[in-house]
Formats: structure tokens, sequence, C-alpha cells
């Protein structure tokens, strides 16, 4: 196309033929003039103040006499349409032509058709498509800008859209008679183009892909395509977002478009049956890696994730978690059950726990947790969801129950290695129990609360299978408690002997288990100690003898304590609970005996009527109404200050008839 230049005088500055500007062209030039465009469209015409004679130079006299010379300014220079088509000023092209639009359709009225400017309409026409072929064109390669001289050019091209946009508004609300091209819709061709040339990246990124063995075909897509819409977008905040006025939200329209399109994709992914790989692979692109491009510094202020929704739709979500579920469910039993089928084999085939730092140990526990954390861990990154998650942690309640079976089924063959098993096995329930108690894992309530009670099942059933022998062998100590003999103190010393020989063979455990477990039958002892002293025969009749037996019941507690205390067990109260009993046995005066009853009442609730009775019996110079009168302050205090919950059970566990 050959250029043209164009001379304008500045001293043109009115409408060609004379014609005045209409009403539209007032409204147009006031809305150009306004917003985003504000001062930028070139002023097609300049006047100056002053100008020249028309003899180019002159003079005129000053009032001194000097002479004053008048130089002419140069004229200005317009480029031409074809000049700004040509170096890609497309918005100032475009403004040419709306000018133009302006002057010819401005003339048109009922005295002059549209007949008498035929040729002038049919060249606007001319010109006007080409400045469009142009225009989208220079859309056509917006994702691949990469200069400046680029995107000035998709900037210019943005701005004659805008130009046209207003340009169509002005025309419905002001003229009558239409140019045949109005409205021309670009905006409209703009987005649809955009929407194309979305669908266009991600179609040729699909079929560019490059075939790897360690990923399916349908994840090959998946991939190519996201990592498309992920470089689409960083070029669309960092480069586009620069060619485009703050009104058109270029930023969250591309995002709009792109998720649209990647959506409509993996809609027709997941509306068929898909592998459970695929089926993962899909969930993990929906609830992990599409939000993880989202979340990108460089996207997360420029663009609405929220808006912007699920790249898939809850009807086909579903189907797809409940099948992911369900083979989680599925793996974590058969992971769990192995841990159990190891423990087993090992325990048939004769094999001791593993021992550390003299300890017997079990790995069950540890194991399963591990197992437990990382299926919740890997679940709620798929689902995006931690209640989900959490569904599969049914199957820990199912293993709790065949943990305990078969601690059961230990116990109760008793083998050689029984006894090491499960001092091994109250190592895995103390770790189990720190987990759950202190909530180191995020299960249902309902879970937590059923594993727990298994758990201490667990714990008592294999503490009465470790002490039930050694109360076995202590029964006939316990025989002599009560009796006169047992002031003599001859029996206490062979009961203590035989405590000390037996704690050794129940050394093994580690050092919480060792505790519980020495704490357990240190309590045992004393509420055996306490039993037999309630039903005792012995009978002290003077305060001499009440005198003997708390230094005996005193110097009792204090060596129950120290031995064990040596080997573990942190419950101390259980001295001041026979220390308080000896002070009962101690005391004359019946104000001082009823404040000692309070005071061991108030400490331990559970202490029955029929238990005080049975202890100030053996004080056989107390009266029968003295006895009741000490009861009786009893039940008033207890009925005052009601039971305390905080407080550890004992005396319940005395039965006396």
């Amino acid at each position: 196309m050959r250029m043209r230049m164009r001379m304008r005088s500045p001293s043109n500055s009115s409408d060609a033929g004379g014609t005045s500007p209409n009403l539209l062209q007032e409204q147009s030039s006031r809305s150009t003039g306004q917003g985003w465009l504000r001062g930028r469209f070139p002023k097609l015409f300049r006047s100056q103040a002053g100008l020249a004679s028309p003899a180019g130079v002159g003079g005129s006299a000053a009032t001194d006499g000097r002479q004053i010379v008048h130089v002419e300014e140069p004229p200005v220079v317009i480029p031409t349409f074809e000049q700004n088509l040509e170096d890609r000023n497309l918005r100032e092209a475009a403004q040419l032509l709306i000018e133009q639009e302006r002057h010819l359709f401005g003339e048109i009225t009922e005295s002059v058709s549209l007949k008498c400017h035929e040729e002038e309409v049919k060249k606007l026409a001319t010109d006007r498509e080409a400045l469009e072929k142009l225009v989208f064109q220079t859309l056509e390669g917006s994702l691949e800008v990469n200069d400046d001289n680029m995107a000035a050019a998709l900037r210019s091209a943005v701005e004659a859209i805008q130009l046209e946009e207003q340009q169509d508004q002005l025309w419905r609300q002001n003229q009558k008679t239409f140019p045949p091209w109005r409205p021309s819709g670009w905006r409209k061709r703009h987005d649809l183009m955009l929407r194309r040339l979305v669908e266009n990246r991600l179609d040729n990124e699909e079929d560019q892909k490059t075939p790897d063995n360690q990923v399916s075909a349908l994840q090959a897509d998946v991939q190519g395509m996201g990592r498309q819409l992920k470089e689409d977008l960083l070029l669309v905040v960092k480069v586009l977002n620069n060619c485009y006025p703050p009104d058109m939200d270029v930023c969250n329209l591309y995002a709009r478009m792109f998720h649209q399109s990647f959506s409509a994709r993996l809609r027709k992914i997941a509306e068929y049956g898909l592998e459970d790989k695929d089926g993962t692979f899909l969930l993990l692109w929906v609830n992990k890696y599409y939000p993880g491009i989202l979340q990108k510094p460089e996207l997360v202020n420029e663009i609405d994730a929220e808006a912007l929704g699920k790249l898939l739709p809850e009807d086909l979500l579903e189907p797809l978690e409940e099948q992911f579920l369900s083979n989680q469910q599925s793996e974590l039993k058969t992971n769990l059950d192995n841990v159990l089928k190891e423990e087993k084999e090992k325990w048939t085939n004769g094999e001791e726990p593993s021992r550390e730092d003299d300890c017997y140990i079990s790995t069950v526990a540890y194991d399963v947790i591990v197992l437990l954390n990382g299926r919740m861990t890997s679940t709620q990154t798929i689902l995006g969801d931690q209640q989900k998650a959490q569904s599969i942690t049914d199957q820990l309640k199912d293993f709790m129950q065949r943990y305990k079976v078969f601690q059961e089924d230990v116990i109760k063959q008793n083998r050689a290695n029984s006894k090491a098993l499960v001092k091994a096995t109250l190592h895995s329930i103390q770790q189990f129990s720190d987990v759950l108690v202190r909530k180191k894992l995020l299960l249902p309530e309902d879970v937590r609360e059923s594993c727990l009670c298994v758990l201490t099942d667990m714990r008592q059933s294999a503490h009465a299978y470790l002490l039930n022998p050694v109360h076995k062998v202590l029964k006939p100590h316990y025989q002599k408690l009560g009796t006169s003999d047992w002031l003599k103190k001859n029996p206490f010393e062979k009961l203590l002997s035989s405590i000390e020989k037996e704690l050794e063979d129940l050394q093994g455990s580690s050092l919480l288990c060792n505790q519980e477990l020495m704490g357990q039958l240190h309590q045992e002892v004393t509420v055996e100690y306490v039993r037999r002293l309630l039903k005792g025969d012995v009978k002290l009749k003077d305060r001499e003898k009440q005198q003997n037996a708390y230094l005996t019941v005193k110097d009792n507690a204090e060596s129950l304590h120290k031995l064990f205390s040596s080997k573990g067990s942190q419950e101390e109260w259980l001295k001041e609970i026979l220390i308080k009993i000896a002070e009962v046995l101690q005391l004359q005066d019946v104000p001082a005996i009823q404040m000692q009853i309070i005071s061991l009442g108030s400490a331990y609730p559970d202490l029955s009527e029929k238990q005080v009775s049975a202890l100030l019996k053996l004080k056989t110079n107390l009266s029968k109404a003295d006895r009741k009168t000490v009861k009786a302050t009893l039940v008033d205090t207890l009925n005052a200050t009601g039971a305390d919950l905080n407080t550890r059970p004992f005396f319940c566990r005395i039965e006396i008839r």
C-alpha cells in the first residue's frame, strides 16, 4: 500500500464543508476525553495565536520604533490512516476513522441521503475492514507477546477496541441513521477471540505432550494442560495486565476462560470410568495442583481464585472421592493386618520381643501410627478436606479390637514368651494412649474414645496377667495381717521380703509402663493390707495396744512406700491413707477421732460407714454410741461437701460384709 502524508495548516480547524458538529459529535468528544482514554487521542488540529502574515515574514513598528519580526511556524504533520496502520498505531488509526464517521454521518439527514456519500462510505468501510483485520491479528498473538513492540501494539489494539465500544454506545443513544457497521461489537469479538485462543492453547498442549512411561496418557494430557495454563496466566499477569485498562480486569477474564476450558476437559474425563490411579490423579489436580497454581505469589493478588470455584462439580467429584476413600480404607486395613500378622508370627515362632535398655518394646503402635498418619495426610491432600480424610480412621477401631483379641490369646495360651510379649505390648499401649490422649492424630471423637476404651481394657488385662501370680504368692502373708501375730512385725517382714523378690520378676517393661505396673501392684497390696486390717480379729483394748498398732501401721506404710518407690511406683498417696488410718487407731478423744475420720472421708469420699465402723471396732474401748457419733459426723460432712470426682478410688475396692 502506498503511504501518503497529510499536511494541515494550524488555521484549518473547522469541519470539512463548513458543517457544524451535531449532538452525536459533541457527546462523543466529551466521552473520549474522560476516564482511561483521557488525554491520549492525538490532536488532529492545532490553532496558534498570532499567525504569520501572508508574506510569511513581515514586520510592524513597535512603540519604541524598533521593527518586530514575525516568523511563520512550520505546519503540523498528521500521520495518515495508512501510516498509522503501518506503524501499528491502531488506536490513532481508529480515532481517525471515527472522526471521519462522525463528519460523514453527521451530514446525513432527511434532506441529504446516504447515496450522496456512497463513495465516501465505501472508502470508510474498506478502511475499517483493514483496521479490524489488523486489530484482531494483533489480539491473536496476545499469549505470544515477548517484547516491548508487541506489547505496545497489543495495548494500542485494546485501546482501539475501547474506542469502538464507546462509539457503539453513542450511536445507540443519539443517532437514527446508523452506519452499516454499527454496532461493530468489537468488544464481544475480543472476548470470543480470547476464549478461542485459550481453547487452542490447551488443545495444542494436548497434541504436543511428550510420552512418558511413568504416567498414563490421561495424566500426561492433564499435566500438559496445567503447565500451559500456569505459563499463560503468569504471562497475563506480568505482561498483558499492563496492556489493558483496569476496568477490563484482564487477569480475571483470562483466569475465568482458562478455568472454564480446563474444567470442561476434566469433566469429559471424569464422566467416564477411571482407573484408581487416574481417578486419584484427577482429584489431586482439583484439590491440590490447580489451587497451588492460583496461589502462586505472582497470581494470588491478581486473580480471585475463590470466585472461580472447583474444577469439577460435586456430582462428578463424589464418585471419585468414594472410589478413592474405599481404596484407602482397603489398603489401610491390609497394612494394619500385616503389622499384626508379623507380631503374631514372631510370638508363634517362640521369639521374644526386641529389647531396648533392658526393656521389652513393641513396634506395633509406632508402625500403626506412622501408617495412619501417612494415609490421613495424603488423603487430606488429595481430597482437600480434613473431615473426609478422617473417615478412613474407622479402620483403627477395627484394628484395636483385633489387637485386643490377639493379646487375650497370648495370655490364654501363656507360652514361654507370653510374659515378655505382654510387657512389650504395654509399651505399645502406652504409645497409643499418648497419641490419642494428647490428640496428636486428628481423629473423630467417637474413634478416639472407642480406641481409648479398648486400650484401657488391654492395660488392665495385661496388669492382671502379670500381677495375679504375684498375689497368689503373697496370699499366705496377707492372711497374717490383722492378727495378733501381725503386731509382732515378723509376718509383715516376710510379706515385704516376698514382694521384693516378686518385683524383680516384673521388671522388663519400659519406664512409664513399669511405673504404672509398680503403682498398680502398690495400690493392690495397700488395698489388701487395709482389707485384712478391717476384717482382722485383733482387739486393741487399751491405749498401749492402740499406740502399738499406730506405730506398726505407720512403719508398714513407710516400708511399703520405700520398697515400691525404689522400683518405680509414683503412688505416694497410698502411704498417706495408711498413716491417716494409723492416726485413728492412736487417738483417744472422740472429737479428735471425729476430725481424723472427717479428714480421711473428705480426701477419699468412697469411704463407707461400714468401713468406718469396722475400723472403730478395732478400738474395743470405744462405745457403740461413740462409734455412731463418729459415723454420723462423716455422713453429714460427705452430704454437705459432696463427692469429689477428682479423687482416686480406694475404699470402694474393699468390701465389708
